[in-house]
């Protein structure tokens, strides 16, 4: 990282509103306490994509605050879906996938991505039409996963936390991008945390 990097990241943290770092903290809650396999987790994702919704959607930056309106759906749909399955005789558990249930993830994921990217390509509408695509169609897909507590879910965000810490970068989004380098970190503390439920509940 360049010095002129690192005092753009400095500055862009100075330049952040109140409601801005409100948000990024409450997401950094959020998975911290999903790493742990806590149902209030959901609680923060919801008021953190809140605030975020409407941050987006005042700067306009439609499809972000659309990516954050959806997270607030699921939001509602992980705490209740978590809640649901709390008591000790009805848990929903650890789960994980068959590899050709992911390459089928993958491969829709890919395909969708790829049409997205087109259409933003083609409109304009994107400064980084392509990691812009592909960031927010997986997203979008995994949020589904981490509702139902698919163990692989880490390993797509610390992969998705990646690809959007360049895209904030080339879009000189760097207070944005720093966090998105802790969330990337967090991803993977999360995948070893459930790594570890998920033996304990088969053993």
């Amino acid at each position: 990282m360049t010095q002129e990097h690192f005092h753009s990241i400095v500055t862009a943290f100075q330049q952040m509103s109140h409601w801005e770092m409100a948000a990024a903290l409450m997401g950094v809650a959020y998975i911290l306490l999903a790493a742990e396999e806590s149902q209030w987790c959901w609680l923060f994702a919801f008021f953190s994509t809140l605030v975020y919704t409407v941050l987006f959607w005042h700067d306009q930056l439609p499809m972000q605050a659309l990516l954050n309106f959806y997270y607030m759906g699921m939001a509602i749909y992980g705490f209740w879906a978590w809640h649901k399955h709390g008591k000790q005789t009805d848990t929903l558990k650890i789960s994980r996938w068959p590899w050709l249930w992911h390459i089928g993830f993958i491969v829709v994921g890919i395909a969708v991505s790829a049409v997205v990217s087109a259409y933003l390509q083609k409109t304009g509408q994107s400064q980084s039409p392509v990691l812009d695509a592909y960031t927010t169609v997986f997203s979008v897909m995994n949020t589904w996963l981490i509702a139902r507590k698919v163990l692989e879910n880490w390993l797509y965000w610390a992969v998705i936390d990646g690809a959007a810490t360049l895209l904030y970068v080339q879009t000189g989004y760097y207070a944005t991008a720093a966090l998105f380098v802790l969330n990337t970190i967090l991803a993977i503390v999360g995948f070893i945390s459930w790594v570890k439920l998920y033996r304990q509940q088969r053993s």
